[in-house]
């Protein structure tokens, strides 16, 4: 049995990949880039774009199941991309279906939700054996917000000192994936992931310095300077907005810990302060 990892270069997509080697399975790896890919020697590397979907045929030979991450890149084509790459899945005799979603759609966030709801609809279309895994903030943002300022000056900056959160581990999220690939009984169920502990930034602050052991600084910071700096830093300006937007929602309406992790898994999901000593040396 071959297992197709598509986005395997991706945060969880890596994080799949190796859950599948570990388990003795035979996992082929779709990326744009084979060359770069850096994927273990045992993966048969493929390359593909999920934007193409009808030049990815050959993809599925030997193919009964699939992690699946829609072409979102392209918000104007994503739907019609993921209806033609799973057709041809579903004609090439792929079974089940695991499909990366995210938390927007369990909690039906206007303006976050609509995309993703969409391609889920085609999944459960396409596919007899479907799964959705819907993750919420990904503990990884950090490195992109909080990255620099932790490298350079041991400080972290945020503009909702008291704002809350419950960012996820990647390695949660491919858990997840996998078991749903592997093993029965997972069909028909979407699974909203978060940490399992619900942190203000500043928490999350004392969290992290405490996974890479040593002190960090929190100052808080305006809406205003925070979105400059993220943007002078290389963010995309939407992305902030996007990312400010729910912070800021997340203030008077905190989220909640999902329990799903756990009944997949049996055991609670890692902390944000393993997350951070696993990325020791990406924030050192």
């Amino acid at each position: 049995m071959t297992v197709l990892v598509t986005a395997a270069t991706g945060t969880v997509g890596r994080g799949v990949v190796d859950r599948l080697l570990a388990e003795g399975r035979e996992v082929r790896a779709l990326t744009r880039d084979p060359a770069s890919a850096g994927l273990p020697a045992e993966v048969e590397v493929v390359a593909g774009d999920l934007t193409r979907p009808h030049e990815l045929t050959a993809a599925f030979d030997g193919v009964d199941r699939m992690y699946y991450l829609g072409a979102i890149i392209d918000p104007a084509h994503a739907v019609d991309d993921a209806s033609a790459f799973l057709a041809l899945a579903a004609e090439a005799g792929v079974r089940r279906v695991v499909h990366l979603s995210g938390s927007a759609v369990t909690y039906r966030r206007a303006g976050s939700f609509e995309l993703l709801a969409e391609i889920e609809a085609v999944v459960e279309a396409s596919s007899p054996e479907w799964t959705h895994v819907r993750p919420g903030e990904f503990a990884t943002n950090k490195l992109d917000v909080w990255g620099h300022s932790i490298r350079t000056e041991g400080v972290v900056r945020n503009p909702f000192p008291d704002g809350t959160g419950v960012p996820v581990h990647e390695a949660d999220i491919a858990e997840t994936a996998a078991i749903a690939l592997l093993e029965d009984g997972h069909h028909g169920r979407a699974y909203t992931l978060t940490g399992p502990q619900l942190l203000t930034h500043r928490e999350q602050a004392a969290a992290v310095a405490a996974g890479l052991g040593r002190e960090l600084r929190f100052e808080a910071q305006t809406y205003g300077q925070a979105r400059r700096a993220w943007i002078e830093a290389g963010m995309p300006a939407e992305i902030a907005e996007y990312i400010l937007g729910y912070q800021a929602e997340y203030a008077e309406e905190p989220p909640r810990v999902s329990p799903d992790f756990e009944r997949v898994t049996g055991r609670p999901g890692r902390t944000l302060a393993e997350w951070a000593r696993d990325h020791r040396a990406d924030l050192t």
